[in-house]
């Protein structure tokens, strides 16, 4: 097939090329116009038998008047189309009776229209990276490299699987994630389905999030441009939809949000359904979640089937916020897939066309099999906007369904590879100034990065150094009189860096440390036994629900989460032991001296583990609890504490036995 002009509408071109020959029939053809005789006029790949000449004026060719290459709603469409322009045609005798009929029928055998290519673009897990920072291209690079993909075919949409907002940097925390919704407006999202990070704030935030409206107590809300702003001069929320088909408002038993979006192409519908992981609760604030209850997603999508086919819906693509891992095979790979989307996916109604997945922050191309064992694309785009998935499905005009879908994620660098856009890089650089103040307060030194990098028994030097601040915050008389203070390995969100741009080498600035610990979680310090404390230290393992509510997962923790301690806790475990008996009790001591049973110890933990996050259910048991200080100021006060500089933790608190 030889080149041809791209047309938006067939009306469009048709009086184009009326026009054109109103021109040509006073001008001759200009040499320059000339075509090869062996070009022929063919309809997608189908050659209709006659020779390509120009026709109109600017070198208009025959082949260029049927814009074959455009999307057409149906092969119907694709033919009254012909039938009208090659009737133009021989009106203004640029084409034979014979030559129309020719065009006609090869129309008809040609297959143009019988399907319809629309193009997805999907990602998950940004949390907030607005910014380019590192290997994080920014939304500037983002937004780029999807409005090139969307150029490539003008029936599209963009859509995420979760966890656009929320542990988040500075850039976007600070001002309650508003520009990292106001970027995305920009970019032009579709549906956002919700993952665990937009409950965190609970479920009056994340519908502010999406209806708008400045924060009801902070000072930093609605400080955005002003084109971003609703008409009362105050956060607009999301232009595109939130769904979250399996999250229920237990005072009303509706869904919190909208559970299915629906976009129209050219007449013929795509539903998303978007949802979140059932297991939100466990690694959520139960204040987040407080009133909601989460339902299994693939029974969830199951149910929805139905009602979308009465509606003649037949193309069905699933964004849900829970994802997999894979061994090997790089972004596009799926060699040993492994998680919690193979077990949905293989209960899924063979209706569901496509899964965009997200929360396990990799990146794979699969096709896993669903409830009937066929093969079903499944894709997650990594994090932080590093990567989008283009994903094309072909649908049948007729039936309506998605008859292939083909997949490729590609990789967005943080260099002069991909240029900024302009509109997204003016939101970012009006947020960094405003965060340049309280972000830029040196809040005091170390002497070495402190890494989040963990040795084999999983503790790391960062950890080590934030469970001691958390400690020392809270063991005074008055402040909680802890003994032991825990961290959560998941709410240490980036490395502590010696050297960075914009400051002295050891110096520690605010929004380094608000980076590390983005969440705003205060210490509460409990009185906990030694049994409830050994209990807590083995719900770290897979496979021991020992103290689990009836609602908790059955199966435990889904990987080994292992907690950051203070120097005053000595313990070690051996991996291969059985689940619940892991954990050494000789070696259990707090301050040299063997853990008691039956005795009671103050512990000081966050206000996410306190109420059971992450599946530490032993924490629930604490009692006479005291509310401290949020962790962000208990680090600074650490730090201040140790004027000559923090050193990296040793990393010896815990021992990995055979």
């Amino acid at each position: 097939m030889i080149d041809k002009k791209h047309h938006s509408t067939a009306m469009a071109l048709t009086c184009a090329l009326i026009g054109a020959l109103g021109w040509h029939s006073a001008h001759a053809a200009t040499p320059a116009c000339t075509i090869g005789a062996s070009s022929q006029v063919t309809f997608g790949t189908h050659d209709t038998g006659l020779a390509n000449r120009v026709v109109g004026a600017d070198c208009a060719t025959l082949d260029d008047a049927f814009a074959d290459e455009q999307p057409w709603a149906s092969q119907a469409a694709f033919v009254s189309h012909v039938s009208r322009v090659s009737f133009d045609l021989q009106k203004a005798g640029k084409l034979t009776a014979v030559e129309r009929v020719k065009l006609l029928s090869a129309a008809q055998a040609s297959g143009v229209g019988s399907t319809l290519k629309v193009k997805l673009i999907g990602f998950n897990d940004f949390h907030g990276s607005v910014e380019a920072s590192g290997s994080n291209p920014g939304v500037a690079r983002f937004a780029t490299k999807v409005a090139e993909l969307k150029a490539a075919n003008p029936l599209h949409a963009v859509v995420s699987a979760g966890d656009m907002i929320g542990a988040s940097p500075l850039v976007s925390a600070l001002f309650h994630d508003e520009p990292t919704i106001e970027a995305m407006n920009r970019v032009g999202i579709d549906f956002n389905a919700v993952g665990n990070h937009e409950f965190d704030e609970g479920k009056a935030e994340i519908l502010r999030m999406q209806h708008g409206g400045n924060h009801p107590t902070d000072l930093y809300s609605g400080k955005g441009l002003a084109a971003d702003l609703n008409a009362e001069g105050q956060f607009k929320g999301a232009q595109f939809g939130f769904l979250a088909a399996n999250v229920q408002d237990k005072a009303t038993g509706q869904t919190l949000l909208p559970g299915v979006g629906i976009k129209d192409f050219l007449g013929h519908k795509v539903a998303f359904i978007g949802m979140t992981l059932e297991s939100t609760p466990t690694i959520v604030s139960p204040a987040g979640v407080a009133g909601l209850s989460f339902k299994d997603e693939a029974d969830t999508v199951n149910a929805l089937i139905p009602q979308l086919k009465a509606q003649g819906i037949e193309a069905v693509v699933v964004l849900v916020h829970e994802g997999g891992a894979i061994v090997s095979g790089g972004a596009n790979g799926c060699t040993g897939v492994s998680g919690a989307i193979v077990d949905i996916v293989k209960r899924l109604d063979p209706a569901v066309d496509l899964v965009v997945s997200g929360h396990t922050h990799q990146a794979y191309n699969c096709a896993l099999p669903n409830k009937a064992n066929v093969p079903v694309r499944v894709t997650s785009a990594g994090q932080y906007g590093r990567m989008v998935s283009d994903i094309d499905l072909v649908i049948d005009t007729r039936t309506h369904d998605v008859r292939s879908v083909t997949a490729n994620n590609v990789s967005i660098p943080n260099s002069s590879a991909v240029a900024e856009s302009a509109s997204l890089k003016a939101i970012v650089d009006h947020y960094k100034a405003e965060a340049l103040a309280p972000a830029s307060r040196v809040i005091g030194r170390i002497t070495a990065t402190l890494s989040r990098d963990a040795k084999a028994a999983g503790e790391s030097s960062l950890g080590d150094v934030i469970a001691d601040a958390q400690l020392d915050a809270t063991d005074d008389a008055g402040f909680g009189e802890a003994v032991v203070a825990l961290m959560n390995a998941g709410g240490i969100r980036a490395d502590m860096p010696y050297s960075a741009p914009g400051k002295s080498d050891g110096q520690v600035t605010y929004g380094e440390a608000f980076t590390v610990q983005p969440f705003g979680n205060a210490m509460v310090t409990m009185t906990l036994s030694g049994a409830d404390l050994k209990l807590a230290l083995e719900q770290q393992f897979m496979g021991c629900t020992q103290g689990y509510p009836a609602d908790a997962p059955a199966t435990g923790q889904p990987f080994a989460r292992v907690l950051q301690i203070s120097h005053s806790l000595r313990y070690a475990y051996s991996a291969s032991a059985p689940a619940c008996s892991k954990v050494d009790p000789a070696s259990l001591r707090i301050n040299g001296v063997v853990v008691d049973p039956a005795a009671s110890y103050r512990i000081t933990v966050n206000s996410f583990l306190a109420d059971g996050g992450d599946q530490f259910y032993a924490l629930r048991n604490g009692t006479n609890r005291l509310g401290g200080a949020v962790d962000t100021d208990a680090f600074e006060a650490y730090l201040r504490a140790n004027r000559a500089g923090v050193a990296p933790g040793p990393r010896n608190r815990i021992t990995l036995l055979p």
